[in-house]
């Protein structure tokens, strides 16, 4: 069964955890790219502080005040793209940012999108040299929301806006396999303003969930 819009529709704290299981899936003419969420963060509009909404609506927020199930793409930092899915009633701005998944298909197109990833071998112990753990690096590939980007082709905002929710989009949410347990929650990353708010959720244990990074205000 396809992901209903009505399931975007409520309020952001209970849509952000539903995501987790899902996937993101994007065809290009290079081929298709799927992706397993593991890891979201919610953003609750003028509640928020730390949202874009905050402040109102502008020419780059505009999706969130839209109907659930839509795309928003925005460009940050000046050099990484990030997305989210609008969520919540049409007109009240919400939405949640995909921060990390699992690479499901397409690989070696996700490796290919995001360069060489080396493997990296941790001794645990020098003197017990076969006693090693390799850590995968296809678990890299989207691990981090500019990542997860970079892994689906998402390079500009041309799929800003897009719907998710139809079966002729460029970039589709599909049911996935839906987490059922107990997700973790923890503060946002990165934020200037709200980042204790505990509204970041993931999949415990899962490798390819991000490290956690606060804020670190910049020198004058």
């Amino acid at each position: 069964m396809p992901v209903r819009r009505t399931q975007l529709a409520g309020p952001v704290l209970e849509v952000a955890p539903q995501l987790l299981g899902m996937v993101l899936r994007r065809t290009t003419d290079d081929g298709t790219v799927a992706v397993r969420i593991t890891e979201v963060e919610a953003y609750d509009g003028p509640n928020d502080p730390g949202s874009h909404a905050f402040r109102g609506e502008t020419a780059r927020n505009a999706v969130m005040f839209g109907p659930a199930g839509f795309l928003y793409v925005y460009f940050t930092y000046g050099m990484h793209y990030c997305m989210n899915v609008s969520v919540g009633p049409d007109g009240q701005p919400s939405a949640v940012l995909f921060r990390a998944g699992e690479v499901i298909e397409g690989v070696e197109l996700a490796r290919t999108r995001r360069g060489a990833v080396v493997p990296v071998v941790e001794k645990f112990n020098s003197a017990l040299p076969t006693k090693r753990r390799v850590r995968n690096p296809d678990w890299d590939l989207a691990r981090g929301p500019a990542r997860l980007c970079k892994a689906l082709g998402i390079t500009d905002r041309t799929t800003n806006g897009t719907d998710l929710l139809s079966n002729s989009s460029p970039v589709e949410l599909l049911p996935g396999t839906p987490y059922t347990g107990t997700p973790s929650t923890g503060p946002r990353v990165g934020l200037r303003e709200a980042a204790d708010n505990p509204w970041r959720f993931w999949i415990p244990d899962d490798p390819t969930v991000s490290p956690y990074r606060p804020h670190v205000p910049k020198r004058r």
